[in-house]
């Protein structure tokens, strides 16, 4: 388009030009043909700076238009072939139901869409379906609208719609720290979610937010005390006062797999919006989750772990009785990680004056919504007080669903190519690659040789684990760890020349980690671990830091128990090492006494450093995303992260980076992503530096294949079960008193006589 208008400009100024010289040609003694001839030359100017301005316009806003990226559509994905399948069913797995202000209607989540039916049951109306998985569906307080959690917008939100399911649209717009299970206030103007945070682990943990319900950014109610220690299922009183949730309050101030329901795990807590707040309410042996207060605020139905079952109790906020209502409720999931809720959310129908004691609650249990009607007068007598009913449902589903992406995968291969490639260290000439796998050490001729393994002749440690691989500054040396169950860890010295290995004292149980050369290659500096589950006692009464001169027998001193992964600075005068942990990540040193600490650097969610041999520049990982940026001497802390803009930072990992190590010149960031070995030019990623390109070339896709084939074990002897009880793949076929004969590596079945 722009070349056709150029063209056009180019005919048009030639034209007038022409015209202008011809006007000069006949009025050349004229001083009105002169006048007339530079008004004319005037205009023609005008006009040719309009049209080039108009073509610019133009052609830049083509330009915009083909760079804009059409956003994703969550609902309506481009290139995957969806199919649609329709059915319908009578039960549901998980479903959040949801009772209306005047009880007439009843909404609830089913296989991620949003279904509504009368109170007493009956054909279910679609009211938002679609890919994106939309549940926990919440009446507003006059029964207009529904607050749900979406994913429509990418990532889990809170949405608001009409109650006829029209009209949706998203209320909170986090895209990391997302949203679920949102109530609202009884003033139907502001709403409560929980909001999920992750930091070291990918488990996470949740907190209290308020947000209106036009949008923003939201307001801090309750604070996480840790970020892994979950908290979760929001109820609001009646008077707006008081917000009740769940937390995990199981001793040792993190998540644990092994946790006991039987003691207490989970407790109900409320937030007081007018003093700011939070007291427990109501816990104990089997914990209590999922809180729900009644239309009155008189009771508070919640879930506890009685034995093996899952009973629904009522605790009467006046008096703090307990009351178990219904144990006929799934299994809560109280011992397990739970974004969206410990159970799935239920709901009080209304409660009149004139119903008395009389209450009901609408809950999923057994795959069907059961009403549960409650005397609570009588209960309190330790009368039978409780009536269930099955209020029913069919729904006519419709979806889409697409093939499942599948990949062939033989049962067994004698060889496979390592992926899990570990403790990258390049030679300071560029010419060998070291690294682990597989619990080996091995060495690759750069750029495309085979991978060699490297072991020790001593006896105790020829088959031991060997890692964490470091050269000397003039590559003649190598150090790393060895581990052997019964002998314990050493540091090995190998001379790279004639391949020799030395083990370094002392010996014993202690586990050395990370050895790394001062500059001159005479010293090391190492991190000796504590103890574990794993690996046993610690062998020391003093894990940290320690150097110690690069040669058999030489005495380690300590230097200090904080931090790991140390280094040299390039004088050796000083210790480098990572510190911090959770969102307070740092980069500090220390002097060869463990004294005159100084922080350096500091960042959320860097989880390596790697400083340049010069301490010139910084490569570091964000979120497992690798950059590097310039070092300047502020003697301050400098924050880094992903968008760090205070100082010249570069993206030098298109997908993500491990191992950051550089060249021995620091010319080059070298890093691992599984098999892929990348070198990165400093030079293609910062224009300010003699060389550099205008403008900075795409980051590699792909890297050099580190190309280790590994034999798969096979095992050799032949395993007999008998008497066996054998469900097969055959369909419903189960073998009793079967026998399965293991040899080698596959398996054959026998029937019983």
């Amino acid at each position: 388009m722009f070349k056709v208008i150029g063209t056009n400009v180019c005919n048009i100024f030639c034209l007038t030009l022409l015209s202008s010289i011809t006007v000069c040609t006949r009025v050349l003694f004229s001083t009105f043909g002169l006048l007339k001839y530079l008004f004319t030359l005037l205009v023609s100017i005008f006009m040719l700076t309009r049209f080039i301005a108009v073509g610019l316009l133009l052609s830049g806003s083509l330009l915009l238009t083909a760079q804009e990226k059409k956003k994703w559509d969550v609902n309506n994905p481009e290139g995957i072939p969806y199919q649609e399948f329709a059915f319908s069913v009578t039960e549901g797995t998980w479903l959040n139901v949801d009772v209306s202000p005047d009880g007439s209607i009843i909404a609830f989540d089913l296989l991620g869409d949003i279904y509504t039916i009368p109170a007493k049951g009956g054909t279910a109306t679609c009211i938002r379906s679609g890919i994106a998985w939309e549940v926990q569906p919440r009446f507003s307080p006059d029964g207009s609208k529904i607050l749900f959690t979406s994913d429509a917008g990418g990532g889990d939100n809170i949405w608001v719609m009409d109650a006829s399911g029209e009209n949706a649209r998203q209320v909170t717009k986090e895209n990391f720290r997302l949203l679920n299970n949102a109530v609202w206030l009884p003033d139907g103007e502001y709403i409560v979610a929980r909001k999920h945070f992750t930091s070291g682990r990918s488990l996470g943990a949740g907190e209290m937010w308020l947000y209106h319900i036009s949008g923003g950014d939201g307001l801090q109610l309750t604070k996480r005390k840790n970020d892994q220690q979950d908290v979760n299922e929001p109820s609001v009183s009646p008077d707006g006062r008081y917000v009740y949730f769940s937390e995990d309050m199981y001793p040792g101030g993190f998540f644990q797999y092994n946790k006991n329901a039987m003691a207490q795990i989970s407790v109900v807590q409320r937030y007081d919006r007018q003093e700011g707040k939070v007291e427990m309410v109501t816990g104990g042996s089997g914990g209590a989750a999922r809180p729900q207060i009644s239309p009155d605020g008189k009771w508070l139905a919640f879930v506890r772990r009685v034995d093996t079952k899952s009973v629904l109790f009522l605790h009467e906020l006046g008096t703090g009785f307990e009351y178990p209502v219904f144990d006929g409720l799934d299994k809560d999931q109280q011992e397990a990680w739970t974004v969206f809720g410990v159970y799935p959310g239920f709901s009080w129908f209304p409660h009149a004056e004139k119903q008395g004691s009389n209450y009901s609650i609408a809950i999923w249990a057994g795959g069907k919504i059961n009403r549960l009607d409650v005397d609570l007068g009588k209960i309190a007598e330790g009368k039978p007080s409780l009536k269930v009913a099955d209020i029913p449902f069919q729904c006519d589903v419709k979806t889409k669903l697409a093939e499942t992406l599948r990949f062939e995968n033989k049962v067994f291969e004698p060889e496979f190519t390592a992926k899990a490639i570990r403790g990258a260290a390049t030679s300071p000439d560029g010419k060998s690659l070291a690294f682990c796998a597989a619990g080996r050490l091995y060495l690759k001729p750069l750029p495309d040789g085979t991978p060699i393994e490297l072991s020790l002749s001593d006896p105790v440690f020829k088959n031991a684990i060997a890692a964490e691989p470091a050269f000397s500054t003039d590559g003649a040396q190598m150090v790393y760890v060895v581990w052997d169950d019964d002998a314990g860890s050493r540091m090995v010295l190998r001379n790279m020349a004639t391949g020799s290995g030395v083990l370094l004292e002392p010996a014993g149980r202690v586990m050395y980690r990370t050895p790394q050369f001062s500059a001159d290659g005479k010293s090391l500096v190492f991190r000796v671990d504590d103890g574990d589950d794993e690996f046993g006692p610690a062998g020391t009464e003093k894990p940290g830091i320690y150097i110690s001169d690069a040669r058999k027998g030489a005495k380690a001193n300590f230097v200090t128990a904080e931090g790991q992964y140390p280094s040299f600075s390039p004088d050796g005068k000083r210790i480098y090492l990572s510190s911090g942990g959770g969102g307070n990540k740092l980069f500090i040193s220390v002097d060869l006494n463990g004294l005159d600490r100084r922080e350096h650097f500091k960042s959320k969610y860097t989880t390596q450093w790697a400083l340049s041999h010069d301490g010139k520049w910084m490569a570091y990982t964000d979120l497992f995303k690798a950059y590097v940026c310039a070092v300047p001497q502020t003697g301050q802390a400098l924050d880094l992260g992903a968008d760090t803009k205070s100082i010249p930072v570069s993206k030098v990992a298109s997908d993500a980076g491990y191992y950051l190590h550089w060249s021995g010149d620091d010319t080059q960031l070298h890093y691992t992503l599984g098999d892929d070995y990348y070198s990165i030019d400093l030079q293609q990623r910062f224009t300010f530096l003699p060389g550099a390109p205008d403008s900075l070339p795409d980051l590699p896709k792909n890297g050099q294949k580190i190309g280790l084939m590994l034999k798969a074990d096979q095992p050799q002897q032949t395993v007999v079960f008998k008497n066996a009880r054998i469900i097969t793949c055959e369909g419903d076929e189960v073998i009793e008193n079967g026998t399965i004969e293991v040899t080698g590596n596959k398996i054959k079945l026998g029937r019983a006589q």
